[in-house]
């Protein structure tokens, strides 16, 4: 069956009014989370094999997440589906106000190869609680996973319900050109504005998770230890395939010795001194991307790290030291395990030029000074913040995750996923019993001050 049936099968799937149900909703998240239990250890083996992450690594940043995601939307479903009551003015009196979140329809879902379980099935579980139908399409660079969320999907769901599309029969111009009325993609800018420019044919809602250059801060009170541990760990998790890694560090010259010292070290106590060997280290993607992170690096200060292998698809954790705004690392998003160091002396100078950089998905300061804090995370403009530690801001359901600008525009995770693939509708119901002729011509003057009382 080509794709453009299949869309319309959705189209009528979702007239029917069936997804709309609570039950309906419900039991399909429960089916799903079965599912993926029955396929756990399938999908280990094809992260593994994709981009060669630990059990550990895999199940913490991609299978527990969905799990948590799933558990979160069947347990607040009833209440996120209640109508909220709202005031209603004098003027309008007597009536009833309150908005109802209804679903947007037929949605398609565009999925990165970084995280290939977890941006696929995160985004799909929170289209379904909401009560639409899908369309997935997922990475062809992650052939391995793409291929397990195609079965499980394809061989469980109704296609006019949800459907994964083949990634060798489908590409990306017939799949943007069909009516969608949500858009949901995760990956780079280049194609979200292709995207937007698709989806502005139909007006279609977008949602694009981006990604950008994720600074973080080291001022000279923070915990060194800890900051040295909690980046060097943020900018290997996936091998630093990750939209929210620390992209580039800015130490203040105090504790910059120091700094690096004990980055180097955890480093070291993370993945040994032969990190290429090690298990728990992932792998790049492929070749391609791997020999993009070694010209990056080359003619670079590097002063620990560098070694790689290319059939191995892995490159050591590699600190590039003496780095400046200027410097080629800084012209985009490294996405990979490069650590690029600049040093500063005074904070307001060096924030004065992140300001004038994109708005990045997320950033990072380490500091104990609570003033700097409020400085910062106030005044900076960012996606996602995080103080003394890196990634975990993405790990709670609760908080909305999303960028700004270049970055991304719209978030998802709990309750903001729930809302972003819903239409916030707006109703108000008067009373039948009275009429408030006040608003009925002809307006006189004594209509005019009884106006202006209320």
């Amino acid at each position: 069956m080509n794709l453009g049936k299949i869309v319309d099968n959705q189209r009528e799937y979702f007239y029917s009014g069936q997804t709309k149900t609570k039950d309906f909703r419900k039991d399909n998240l429960y089916k799903l989370k079965a599912i993926i239990k029955r396929y756990e250890e399938i999908i280990l083996q094809a992260l593994k094999n994709d981009l060669g992450k630990s059990n550990f690594e895999a199940y913490s940043t991609e299978l527990m997440m969905v799990y948590g995601e799933i558990d979160l939307a069947i347990k607040n479903l009833d209440k996120w589906m209640s109508p909220i009551h709202e005031k209603t003015p004098i003027f309008s009196m007597p009536a009833k106000s309150y908005t109802l979140h209804e679903p947007l329809g037929v949605t398609l879902i565009l999925s990165p190869w970084n995280y290939p379980f977890s941006l696929a099935i995160d985004p799909l579980v929170e289209a379904v609680a909401a009560g639409n139908t899908v369309i997935l399409k997922t990475s062809r660079k992650s052939k391995e996973t793409s291929k397990v969320i195609r079965e499980m999907i394809n061989s469980n769901f109704k296609n006019s319900y949800i459907y994964v599309v083949d990634n060798e029969e489908v590409t990306y111009d017939e799949l943007l050109s069909y009516k969608y009325d949500h858009i949901f993609y995760t990956g780079g800018s280049k194609v979200g504005k292709i995207i937007m420019e698709k989806a502005s044919k139909n007006l279609s809602k977008v949602t694009l998770e981006l990604g950008g250059k994720s600074p973080v801060i080291v001022e000279k009170d923070a915990n060194i230890n800890l900051a040295a541990r909690s980046i060097a760990w943020g900018n290997t998790v996936n091998a630093g395939q990750t939209c929210v890694s620390p992209d580039y560090i800015l130490v203040h010259a105090a504790v910059k010795d120091k700094f690096i010292r004990q980055l180097e070290e955890s480093l070291i106590n993370f993945y040994g001194n032969d990190p290429l060997t090690c298990e728990d280290y992932p792998k790049i993607i492929n070749q391609d991307h791997l020999k993009r992170l070694l010209e990056l690096i080359e003619n670079q200060d590097v002063i620990f790290g560098g070694s790689y292998n290319l059939q191995k698809r892995k490159l050591a954790p590699t600190i590039v030291d003496n780095v400046d705004f200027d410097n080629k690392l800084m012209e985009e998003e490294i996405f990979g395990p490069i650590f690029p160091i600049i040093t500063y002396e005074n904070l307001n100078e060096i924030l004065y030029k992140i300001k004038r950089l994109a708005k990045p998905l997320a950033f990072y300061l380490f500091t104990k000074d609570d003033r700097i804090k409020e400085k910062v995370m106030y005044n900076m403009e960012f996606g996602n913040g995080m103080v003394n530690d890196t990634l975990m801001v993405v790990s709670n359901p609760n908080l909305e995750f999303g960028g700004v600008e270049y970055s991304g525009q719209g978030g998802y995770h709990g309750y903001s996923g729930f809302t972003n693939f819903s239409n916030k509708k707006s109703i108000m119901i008067a009373s039948d019993n009275f009429d408030n002729k006040i608003k009925y011509p002809p307006y006189k003057n004594s209509k005019v001050k009884l106006l202006k009382k209320l």
